[in-house]
């Protein structure tokens, strides 16, 4: 972010917001590396799942299932096009770039829709609650812990809808805003995601209960 503004100012500003854009590059080429781990425990993670018979809600355990599909198929295209641009394998990266960015906004988007979900059936136990009168402490802890739940949906909510404006900026120009984005709103975007995650780790490690 910082590094999209400063690269808008005078030339010797605009030095320095170029430094912060390599920088940014690079981490993100750093996590993508780190990615290539990823996949045995991802796999690991679905297998647990399965098709979700643990899931009450079917639409809940669809949004899951569909999730969790996406999310293993993005894995092996990014390493495919990450593979390709190290010259690791010898194929155009530029389809496999778009195959992964595809699968990873179907899936921030499969995610947004399950938290919208949770947060549904979240109100509807809180008012079937009021309407049976069950206002004892045990009912106060309960509807503590429903709020809390809650609030780390909306930021979830937040977090992904951030990241998915990112990922359709990437997307082929045409569709939607793809490519309309200046490198600040970009930045803007990706730190909102972030410092959210930040948040969410430190409340969980505080609370366990978010």
């Amino acid at each position: 972010m910082v590094g999209g503004l400063l690269i808008q100012k005078g030339d010797q500003k605009a030095e320095i917001g170029k430094s912060f854009l390599e920088i940014s590059s690079q981490l993100s080429h750093c996590r993508t590396v780190l990615r290539l781990f990823d996949d045995l425990s991802m796999f690991a993670y679905s297998k647990q799942y399965g098709l979700g018979a643990q899931e009450e809600d079917h639409a809940m355990r669809c949004l899951s299932i569909l999730t969790n599909v996406a999310d293993q198929l993005y894995y092996p295209c990014e390493h495919i096009a990450w593979a390709a641009d190290a010259q690791v394998i010898h194929t155009k990266s530029d389809k496999w770039w778009l195959y992964s960015t595809a699968l990873w906004g179907i899936s921030l988007l499969l995610g947004i829709l399950r938290s919208l979900r949770v947060l549904v059936l979240l109100n509807r136990k809180m008012n079937d609650h009021c309407k049976n009168k069950q206002c004892g402490e045990s009912f106060k802890l309960s509807q503590k812990e429903m709020r809390s739940q809650i609030q780390s949906e909306v930021l979830k909510i937040v977090s992904s809808l951030a990241d998915l404006t990112n990922a359709i900026h990437w997307m082929p120009a045409g569709f939607l805003w793809a490519g309309r984005f200046p490198p600040w709103l970009v930045g803007l975007m990706g730190t909102v995601s972030s410092l959210i995650g930040v948040y969410e780790m430190a409340a969980g490690g505080s609370s366990g209960n978010v």
